[in-house]
């Protein structure tokens, strides 16, 4: 049996990050998230999961070095902390804030806390947009400069890479910036095992015996039950459509795998003002036999052949969620600020599960292995 090892996790989220490396191997003995419906979702987890976990809010409002002695370990002893900041600051979509938005300053809570605690090993989920954000000096990628030279001094060895979830088993073209910190040397990160089906760059039969197809949006959710409107018995948990009539109509006539924008054939009252060049993502179909595009918090994508969003549990097997994973919290319509994530948004801003299981255990093999 796999010996478990200890984790701390920030800004936690639904547990996406958790799962995963619990599966890996490592059980989460504190966790912080600061959304009232992430965290709902993030205990339940952890109850069905039989994990005795302290759970926080916000992390700023830690004392890491506090937080250390009470969760009675000296420094050295965590094996792993793990983390994915809000990455808006830092996202390539809309404007970038990077370090003056008050979300990128997040991101050096991780060091905080690994200077408190002195983890084995520190694992960072970001948008890939980090590795050209600009510091405070306005020098391109001087935010992960920054970064990387704070764990230095630390005395970690870190790697990073821009890891495309599809490549690993996920039915989602997702990609994400990983960086690794080990105090036991360079971290290399695991190699695809997962292929686009029409990829010409797979060469030969060895290949061919390591690697799969991509998992597409049919093997994630052909099998799923018709959804029920909101408010009624759910068959399923969180299989909910909620897609407002208007809606319906507008996305009707749109053909698999396209977007509203450029349907140049249907009428101007049905495509209004969407541009074919930039309304790529808005009123977008998903298309069966590829996998999802990046599940976002502000769109959410349409089923593949049904005049309807997708529902909150469908983007969670598309982001390799089980079944058995509940989220907290309402569905809302797709207009318009909340104070909280609702649960479509709770999904998009999660690491997918896989994934992280995937990372999880290539460090357990390259660090608690020998």
């Amino acid at each position: 049996m796999t010996r478990q090892r200890t984790s701390i996790s920030l800004f936690s989220g639904i547990a996406g990050l958790d799962s995963g490396l619990h599966k890996a191997g490592f059980d989460p003995i504190f966790c912080a998230e600061i959304d009232q419906n992430a965290q709902a979702t993030l205990k339940l987890w952890l109850s069905e999961q039989g994990i005795e976990s302290v759970v926080a809010s916000d992390v700023t409002q830690i004392n890491p070095h506090n937080l250390r002695r009470d969760l009675e370990l000296m420094p050295g002893e965590l094996d792993l902390l793990a983390g994915g900041s809000p990455c808006q600051s830092f996202s390539l979509i809309g404007r970038r804030g990077s370090l003056i938005d008050e979300r990128g300053l997040l991101l050096f809570q991780m060091v905080r806390y690994a200077e408190a605690f002195m983890p084995k090993v520190v694992l960072i989920e970001q948008v890939k947009g980090l590795k050209s954000a600009p510091c405070l000096k306005n020098k391109k990628g001087g935010v992960l400069e920054n970064l990387i030279r704070n764990f230095q001094e630390l005395g970690y060895t870190v790697s990073y890479e821009v890891l495309r979830s599809a490549d690993f088993g996920v039915p989602q073209i997702r990609d994400r910036l990983f960086l690794v910190a080990s105090l036991e040397g360079k971290f290399f990160f695991p190699q695809p095992t997962y292929f686009r089906a029409t990829s010409t760059e797979v060469p030969g039969t060895f290949f061919d015996k390591l690697l799969n197809p991509y998992k597409t949006v049919y093997d994630a959710i052909h099998d799923l039950p018709e959804p029920v409107l909101k408010g009624q018995r759910e068959n399923i948990s969180n299989h909910i459509d909620i897609t407002p009539n208007r809606d319906r109509e507008r996305i009707n006539g749109v053909p698999e795998g396209q977007c509203l924008a450029r349907q140049l054939h249907l009428p101007l009252e049905q495509r209004q003002r969407l541009n074919p060049e930039k309304d790529t993502t808005k009123f977008r179909r998903l298309a069966w036999h590829e996998p999802s595009l990046t599940l976002r918090g502000g769109e959410v994508f349409y089923h593949p052949s049904e005049n309807r969003y997708l529902t909150p549990r469908e983007c969670l097997r598309l982001h390799s969620f089980s079944d058995a994973h509940v989220l907290v919290g309402p569905i809302r319509g797709r207009t318009g600020s909340v104070k909280t994530l609702d649960q479509h948004r709770l999904v998009a801003n999660a690491v997918p599960p896989l994934l992280a299981e995937v990372l999880g255990k290539s460090i357990v093999t390259q660090f608690f292995s020998r």
